[in-house]
């Protein structure tokens, strides 16, 4: 008879003492950053790695023959596999380096966008961050197509059945977050990859806030293209990735011309290099790409098992807490959520709610988290949001529900 081995309990405290911006006071005390879907902060092995490739590797990549340029390419490419094995890519020509989600994003709005045409329509969730609706928008406004949205409810989840009844013959894309970086709502990517393929609808998923709260195995979601951010997942800002399939990568054309994408270049012919270089434009941010590697590296080394299972118990408390707070709304109340809570306080505009907790300390963001539609939806002009990493505890959270009990306190008097 064979048993469930006991669960080994998650130590954010230790994982916390690694991070030196968490150590820091702000207005005289101990900080308590809640800002984590914004950027998380970086451990210190993340910081070292970034520092010792100035410090010992500084050169330009792919391009040289002596030591430093030989080094810093090992290093860039050695980041491409951990990418690679990260997200469980076939191969690392599948693996292409962007400044972040953003740029991944326009990547392909501009380059798989040069086949859509008028009367076309692309896919998108009512919950999408700004980067995954301006492009697009973009997009239809060159080309005349239409840009079709998949409702979703009061509690924050999508309409599913309402998705398969938008798919249909005039669907050139669809193109959906894995996690609302607004709401928290985890999405059912892999059942509506699955619905998009019945009819050869290629998919692009948004990851930037999945990445940090869970393990994604790219082949296993079948997704056509993943885009995530470096800073958002412990890693330096400058670094973030697009994931495509190499056989939709290799019918694209390049998105920006210049050095290294290249073979060949005479004045009257170019001949492009071969993936992912041909999606690599000029000089990379290295040092970050290096950063991204650690960053990786680090959180293999934490286990990502151990991560979400301590990360939805924290998100559990944060939601029973501020559920219970005199005059706390939470905003969406998703069936699974990660990393994020959105509230508001009543009588208190969102601004002066996170000005009012800094200066105990607290950072949280407040605004409509370039999620515009999604505060339209709602009916409020902002909301305040709190997101969570590992190293965040049930202390903070305390925190933040005694701080707001202050400001309350506050607007009262």
């Amino acid at each position: 008879m064979s048993s469930t081995p006991p669960r080994i309990a998650f130590d954010p405290v230790a994982a916390r003492a690694e991070f030196p911006a968490l150590a820091m006071s702000v207005n005289g005390h101990p900080l308590v950053y809640l800002d984590n879907a914004a950027t998380s902060q970086k451990p210190r092995a993340v910081i070292d790695a970034t520092s010792r490739y100035y410090e010992t590797s500084n050169a330009n990549v792919h391009r040289g023959v002596h030591a430093l340029s030989v080094r810093a390419t090992e290093l860039y490419e050695g980041a491409r596999e951990k990418v690679r094995a990260f997200v469980n890519a076939r191969e690392t020509a599948e693996i292409i380096f962007t400044r972040g989600t953003t740029e991944a994003i326009n990547l392909v709005a501009n380059t798989l966008g040069a086949r859509i045409k008028a009367g076309d329509e692309i896919v998108i969730s009512a919950m999408e961050h700004h980067s995954n609706i301006v492009p697009w928008q973009m997009l239809c406004e060159r080309s005349g197509a239409v840009l079709r949205v998949i409702p979703m409810g009061r509690d924050g989840d999508l309409f599913f059945g309402e998705y398969r009844g938008l798919l249909n013959e005039r669907t050139r894309l669809v193109s959906i977050a894995h996690v609302s970086n607004s709401l928290g709502t985890v999405n059912p990517v892999r059942e509506m990859i699955a619905a998009a393929h019945e009819m050869e609808i290629p998919v692009l998923v948004d990851g930037a806030q999945a990445v940090p709260h869970q393990r994604v195995d790219v082949q296993a979601l079948g997704a056509d293209f993943y885009a995530f951010s470096g800073h958002k997942m412990f890693g330096p800002t400058g670094a973030g990735v697009l994931y495509g399939k190499r056989a939709l990568l290799e019918t694209l054309p390049p998105w920006q011309g210049g050095g290294d994408m290249i073979s060949s270049v005479s004045f009257t012919r170019t001949t492009y290099n071969t993936l992912p270089h041909r999606f690599e434009a000029g000089t990379p941010d290295i040092a970050a790409v290096v950063g991204l590697g650690a960053a990786i590296d680090y959180l293999n080394n934490l286990g990502f098992e151990a991560i979400e299972a301590y990360e939805q118990e924290l998100v559990a408390y944060a939601v029973e807490r501020l559920s219970a707070a005199r005059g706390v709304t939470l905003i969406g109340t998703p069936k699974h959520r990660a990393g994020v809570v959105s509230f508001t306080l009543e009588g208190v505009h969102p601004h002066d709610v996170g000005m009012i907790l800094d200066h105990d300390g607290i950072a949280i963001r407040a605004g409509h988290h370039c999620t515009q539609p999604v505060m339209d939806f709602y009916g409020v002009p902002a909301t305040n949001r709190a997101s969570f990493a590992f190293y965040n505890t049930r202390e903070d959270v305390d925190r933040l529900v005694a701080g707001l009990d202050s400001v309350r306190k506050v607007f009262k008097s």
